[in-house]
């Protein structure tokens, strides 16, 4: 299994995800500055594994904070989910496993443990969630796999594989679970531009695992579908709202529309830690802008004219109609999204 990041006592190792795929580079990274420089430099990228880098960014910084004084521990612990927080706006995962790391704080305050229980502990739960979220990407694959026809050629766009969680993958995973029980599938995987996840990241990977996949770029998607030679289209997600608007890598909704117009299948494959509650739909959800030589440069490569007006946001929301089923660890959700989302976040996991 492709080992996306881990942690060592020396530090977070991760994959640089910005040299693949020509390069395979494991770099050490030490301190909490260091880990959240990773993520808003998309050293490591996908919204599982981006939460947790950030847990494990946490769990470091409070390890080596150097002070026995409880009031000044808790002022740094804040400032480090706080430096944590400021990374990447879109992905809840990352707000979701920040909580989570306070929560284990607070509860711990409260019993008045020793500040080497209370470091020990961080450790421990950013641990937890690597280990728990590759059993919940093999979960969310079984039960996607249901929806993958014998035989299916399957469009994927960005990077929802191995690389963008603790390990197996959301809509890659629900691919290899596919494979995995017996089924024949093939990927035709988008180039995702900017920054090419498809092209880098996700071919790679596939490849890797002897799955076959078929590069295309971006504008290319609904010339296939309307041929014929995309059976569903399979994305993951960074934000889902509670009435089921999915934020996802830029260019997702038009890949949904020209599925929609060549009535395939959409599906999208998320933890429940993806589905945000407290935002009723997609217009709420913050929509992150880069730096405008991800879409000028690519690998220092000067690509358009100097001085030009340059966009470059890094998602956008795909409503929810047209997603035909949103897929979790907890099972399938269909339409009505708002019903069906709500009735799974009532399930205990």
């Amino acid at each position: 299994m492709i080992k996306t990041l881990y942690w060592t006592d020396e530090g977070v190792v991760m994959i640089d995800q910005r040299r693949l795929p020509t390069e395979e580079h494991y770099p050490l990274f030490r301190t909490y500055e260091e880990v959240a420089w990773a993520i808003k430099e998309m050293v490591v990228r996908g919204a599982p594994a981006i939460g947790i880098a950030a847990a494990m960014g946490i769990a470091l910084g409070a390890r080596d904070t150097g002070t026995e004084d409880r009031e000044e521990f808790e002022r740094r612990f804040d400032h480090i989910c706080e430096v944590l927080a400021a990374t990447r706006p879109t992905a809840v995962n990352l707000f979701w496993a920040i909580d989570r790391m306070r929560l284990v704080f607070s509860t711990l305050k409260r019993k008045k443990a020793p500040l080497s229980e209370v470091r020990a502990r961080l450790i421990e739960e950013a641990k937890r969630m690597h280990a728990e979220d590759v059993r919940t990407n093999q979960t969310m694959g079984r039960f996607g796999a249901e929806l993958i026809p014998d035989g299916a050629t399957v469009l994927t766009h960005c990077n929802a594989g191995a690389l963008a969680t603790a390990g197996y993958g959301t809509a890659l995973g629900v691919i290899r679970a596919a494979i995995e029980s017996g089924k024949r599938v093939a990927v035709f995987a988008d180039e995702t531009r900017p920054f090419l996840q498809g092209a880098r990241l996700t071919a790679w990977e596939l490849h890797k695992d002897n799955i076959p996949v078929t590069l295309i770029t971006d504008s290319m998607a609904g010339h296939f579908m309307k041929r014929g030679d995309i059976n569903c289209v399979i994305v993951g997600a960074d934000r889902i709202a509670a009435n089921g608007d999915v934020a996802n890598k830029i260019g997702t909704y038009s890949v949904a529309v020209l599925a929609r117009e060549n009535q395939i299948p959409f599906y999208v494959a998320a933890p429940m830690s993806t589905l945000d509650m407290t935002i009723s739909s997609g217009e709420n959800i913050p929509i992150e802008e880069r730096r405008e030589e991800e879409v000028t440069h690519v690998k220092g490569l000067q690509l358009a004219p100097m001085g030009i007006g340059i966009a470059n946001p890094a998602f956008d929301v795909t409503p929810n109609r047209y997603i035909s089923a949103i897929i979790t660890e907890r099972g399938i959700a269909l339409p009505d999204f708002r019903t069906s989302l709500q009735r799974l976040a009532e399930l205990t996991s």
